[in-house]
């Protein structure tokens, strides 16, 4: 009968010992959330600027007259990535053509030391805002976009902003507000790794890959279905009441808005995020920067120069026009 009795309580010890095994087998280490983790890395003092690059020096631009005076003495390293094309047919001289693509590989290889700055161009400011944004958050502080691009060195590179300035949509700019979005969940993301300098580099790696052409959206797509989007208006609020905003925009400031701990969360995971501000060069900055945190953030290109430019005038806003065409040399 003991021998029964212990026989007995072996198995049931068995029995539980096995379950709790399996158990324990069964559980999961909790999941993180990628783009929450990312956040508090970029606005630590931690991330690779040491600082929060989107509310400090965001957006890090410098005029075709710097990049000229620059380039005179030797002190700025330009990098071109417009099609190899276009830079074959006229481009600043002393600028390296580089693939989008490629930028981070490439810009890895500069003797930084020997540079005061690194100038991006494009076309009109709008790509190289997107990369060079790209760039700082990865701790490049001497990169910076060229201000309008090759539209502002030479005329005869000027119809990219000569064509898109309009006044298209200034009846339909309103002053109504519109209360932002209650917070919500952060975006989720799914690149394997768990700590922010590693979640960086992978989310890096893919916007370099996808390119501008998936963080950009025309006015004509975003007025043709304004309620498909969340429309984020990227100035300061006294502009966001005169001249006004597109309808259903809601106001963020810059160097203070985008933030964990003030309406960063605001920002819909699950719906497409519209960004604009006076010239699509900002918004291309910040775009940047809700992409590598999984947000489906587009930038509307030109900006409001291409929706209210008369009125844009009138108020002293940021421009495009004659004066911001240097008319410099160029070399093929």
């Amino acid at each position: 009968m003991i021998k029964t009795k212990f026989l007995w309580y072996l198995l049931v010890f068995a029995l539980l010992f096995a379950t709790a095994c399996n158990k324990d087998d069964d559980e999961e280490t909790p999941a993180i959330n990628e783009s929450a983790v990312l956040a508090s890395y970029m606005e630590s003092t931690s991330s690779p600027l040491g600082k929060y690059y989107v509310n400090t020096d965001m957006p890090s631009i410098m005029a075709a007259s710097e990049v000229k005076t620059l380039n005179a003495t030797g002190q700025v390293y330009i990098i071109d990535i417009r099609t190899a094309d276009d830079f074959a047919a006229g481009h600043i001289e002393n600028a390296h053509n580089v693939a989008f693509g490629d930028l981070l590989s490439h810009v890895e290889g500069i003797d930084m030391a020997a540079y005061e700055k690194v100038a991006i161009v494009c076309y009109s400011g709008q790509t190289a805002a997107y990369g060079a944004s790209i760039l700082r958050l990865m701790g490049y502080s001497k990169v910076f976009s060229m201000k309008w691009g090759m539209s502002s060195w030479n005329a005869d590179f000027a119809g990219s902003w000569n064509s898109n300035i309009a006044n298209t949509y200034a009846s339909q700019f309103t002053a109504d507000p519109t209360d932002k979005g209650a917070k919500g969940a952060m975006p989720v993301l799914s690149t394997g790794q768990t700590t922010g300098q590693a979640i960086l580099e992978a989310r890096v790696a893919t916007l370099l890959s996808e390119g501008f052409t998936p963080a950009k959206i025309s006015k004509g797509d975003v007025f043709n279905a304004l309620t498909n989007y969340y429309i984020v208006n990227y100035w300061p609020a006294n502009h966001y009441e005169n001249p006004g905003h597109i309808p259903g925009a809601m106001q963020y400031t810059p160097k203070e808005s985008i933030a964990l701990d003030a309406d960063l969360k605001t920002l819909p995971a699950d719906k497409t995020i519209a960004v604009y501000c006076y010239t699509g060069q900002t918004s291309a900055y910040l775009t940047a920067y809700l992409r590598l945190l999984g947000y489906d953030a587009k930038s509307i290109l030109f900006g409001t120069n291409g929706m209210i430019y008369d009125e844009m005038v009138d108020q002293g806003l940021t421009v495009f026009n004659e004066d911001q065409i240097m008319g410099y040399e160029y070399v093929n």
